[in-house]
């Protein structure tokens, strides 16, 4: 399965997935990162792993559409079959929905629909949350808001501070984005 993994930060999540012996056995090949933050940590990663990189600005684009057709051209001679967000802090236009359709997933650090958004893990904390935890979903057209594939919950803890709860939600999260990616593996591998 060729795959585009899209990050804005830092990456851990996109280091889990390329960094598995299991998801390379299976058949995934990332072809791609794409990048809006020049500057990101999660660029060295993929440098690490010699993974390209497409650096891609919205600043750069008179608007989003034209941001995303840009990518767009960009992968199609990469013959992506999926595209992983991972840490992706970009709304995901029509422009690119409409070439791959059901074929776009992404990790949101809280158990939608609740919290959707940006800051995700510090509103549940401030919120005073006793239950929140991770959703890979796909995307549609709203934020947030697609098909949920898969949903795992962190309970807060008593002395948890939101830097340990973050934590927490992390280590959950590289978890199941492999288990998750695996099993979409396993059923492109059966047709």
């Amino acid at each position: 399965m060729r795959v585009a993994v899209f990050a804005s930060g830092n990456g851990t999540n996109f280091e889990t997935i390329a960094g598995s012996d299991e998801l390379k056995r299976l058949g995934l090949e990332i072809e791609l990162l794409v990048c809006d933050q020049p500057q990101a940590k999660v660029i060295k990663r993929a440098e690490k792993y010699h993974i390209p990189v497409f650096v891609n600005q919205l600043a750069d684009y008179e608007n989003r559409g034209a941001y995303e057709q840009v990518i767009v051209e960009k992968l199609k001679p990469l013959k992506i079959d999926y595209i992983f967000l991972a840490g992706y802090m970009r709304v995901v236009t029509p422009v690119l929905l409409s070439q791959y359709p059901n074929r776009i997933i992404n990790i949101h650090p809280s158990l939608l629909p609740k919290f959707s958004g940006l800051e995700a893990i510090h509103r549940a904390f401030v919120a005073n949350e006793p239950v929140t935890g991770v959703t890979i979903h796909y995307i549609d057209e709203g934020v947030d808001t697609g098909p949920i594939i898969k949903q795992s919950k962190v309970v807060r803890l008593k002395n948890d501070t939101e830097e340990s709860l973050e934590n927490r939600i992390h280590q959950t999260e590289h978890q199941m984005y492999k288990e998750v990616i695996a099993n979409l593996l396993k059923g492109v591998s059966k047709k």
